[in-house]
Formats: C-alpha cells, sequence, structure tokens
C-alpha cells in the first residue's frame, strides 16, 4: 500500500484556493446567517481546512438592510461599547445600531462568531457587507450561494 495516501495534508497561504462567495442575508434571521458566513469565511466547508491558515472565502454580502431579528430583539438587544473616559460606556439597541449604518449589525455578528485573534482580524477583512443589492466585487464574479439550503 502507498504510505503516501496516509498522510495529512496540512494547508498553507500558497496551497489554499480562496474563492468569492455572494450571500443575500434579506429576510433571513441574524444569527443563523452570520454562523454561516462566519463558516465561510473560516473555510470549515471545504476539505482542505486548516485551524491555523486563512484558507476560507471572501464573501459579498447584500441586503443586510434587510435582516430579521426574531421576538423583541429589535428593542431588548443591547451592544456595550466604551470611550475610554470614565463614565464612558455607551449602550445602543439593535435597533439604534440599524439606523445609525445599516450593516453594522451583520459585521458585528460575524465578528463575534470569528477567533478572537490576528487570524480572526486576517479573515474579518475577508468580508464586504453592502446594505442594498449592489456591490463593488463585480469584477471578482462572486458566486451566490442560498443560505436556505445551508441553514
Amino acid at each position: 500500500m502507498d504510505t503516501l495516501s496516509y498522510k495529512t495534508i496540512s494547508a498553507n497561504a500558497n496551497t489554499v484556493d480562496k474563492q468569492w462567495v455572494l450571500v443575500d442575508v434579506a429576510e433571513l434571521p441574524l444569527g443563523r446567517a452570520a454562523a454561516t458566513i462566519a463558516t465561510l469565511l473560516r473555510g470549515k466547508h471545504k476539505p482542505s481546512y486548516t485551524p491555523h491558515v486563512d484558507c476560507g472565502d471572501n464573501v459579498v454580502v447584500i441586503n443586510a438592510e434587510k435582516v430579521k431579528l426574531t421576538g423583541n430583539k429589535w428593542s431588548q438587544k443591547t451592544y456595550i461599547r466604551h470611550t475610554g473616559y470614565p463614565g464612558g460606556q455607551r449602550i445602543l439597541t439593535a435597533e439604534q445600531v440599524h439606523v445609525k449604518n445599516t450593516t453594522r449589525l451583520v459585521e458585528k455578528a460575524v465578528k463575534g462568531m470569528l477567533p478572537k485573534n490576528k487570524l480572526g482580524a486576517d479573515l474579518f477583512r475577508n468580508l464586504r457587507v453592502y446594505a442594498g443589492e449592489n456591490h463593488q466585487q463585480d469584477a471578482q464574479q462572486p458566486q451566490p450561494i442560498n443560505l436556505n439550503e445551508r441553514i
């Protein structure tokens, strides 16, 4: 028997096959869509997945303004930040964040599902989120993926 068939192949930056993927999140629950997007960014759907390498795809998200939150999450879900000064804690509801920037909800949900290290920061740079139908990645010819089949 060929012993090379038993070798574990570990991907690296030179052997990774990165694709461009288009995801439409209109009328999808935020958390479920973000979990699938994070999986695509991480590359866990590929057989060549390696935990310490950026082997995921570049993801273009459209219709972020039409994302859904179930229940009373628009008014009850809070996002906390701190200015760095004493008494500088700021709390915004999901509705306030959505009014201020319509793509921020999707970005924050996906970023929270990525690793909290340098690799996570590199993976987050592979994400492009757009509020409407139009996006600027036409030249990359992203392949559309239906998240309803994956969720």
